[in-house]
């Protein structure tokens, strides 16, 4: 496990309130599926910390856990920022680098391609780059589609047409999976048709 020691001071929860989005902080490693006991990680507050309620702070850590704790509670692992001058010594938790979960569609895909694929990503970044623990594959269609976000009507009767916006044009499947629509809107996907002009030229 790759730590490192820094000196750092604990905020109470007073201090919090006055931090922001963007203010580094240091929250425990702990996780339902691992226990790191004494060990930190960096994060940042989920909002300015003055928007809490009730004494109970949310912080997003670099591997992307959402952390809560009660600053000011001793049995709690509690708030950490770095301070040359302060009191603790504290263990933090190195990135030893990134997964990418990628939809990646390989034109003409076949085995060979694949093989290939991740031969290159090994030259670029090294032997211990691509740990295949899920892999699914599958054929698609030549088939392309417009992936549009609809305004989901609101009451019984909604008379209007809905509203649409175009996200994307894509090749089915589509990107429609990974695609955050907004709230109150829905995806909707139809066959691709090219817009044709008929306007008369002179």
């Amino acid at each position: 496990m790759n730590t490192e020691k820094i000196a750092a001071r604990r905020l109470s929860l007073e201090e919090v309130t006055k931090l922001g989005v963007k203010d580094r902080l240091f929250v425990s490693a702990d996780t339902a599926e691992l226990k790191l006991s004494d060990c930190y990680v960096p994060a940042f507050l989920t909002k300015s910390g003055e928007d809490f309620e009730g004494g109970s702070i949310t912080a997003r850590t670099i591997f992307q856990e959402e952390v809560s704790c009660l600053p000011d509670d001793e049995n709690e692992a509690g708030i950490y920022v770095a301070d040359e001058d302060g009191s603790v010594t504290i263990e933090v938790l190195q990135s030893a680098g990134v997964v990418l979960d990628l939809a990646l569609f390989v034109p003409g895909g076949d085995k060979g391609a694949l093989t290939a694929l991740y031969a290159a990503a090994r030259q670029a970044f090294g032997a211990d780059i691509v740990q295949i623990w899920r892999q699914g594959l599958k054929e698609v269609p030549d088939v392309k589609v417009d992936i549009f976000e609809e305004q989901v009507p609101r009451g019984r009767k909604a008379t209007e047409s809905p509203k649409r916006d175009r996200r994307a044009i894509d090749t089915y499947p589509t990107r429609a999976d990974f695609i955050e629509f907004s709230a109150g809107w829905k995806p909707v996907i139809e066959v691709h048709r090219p817009v044709v002009d008929t306007t008369p030229t002179i």
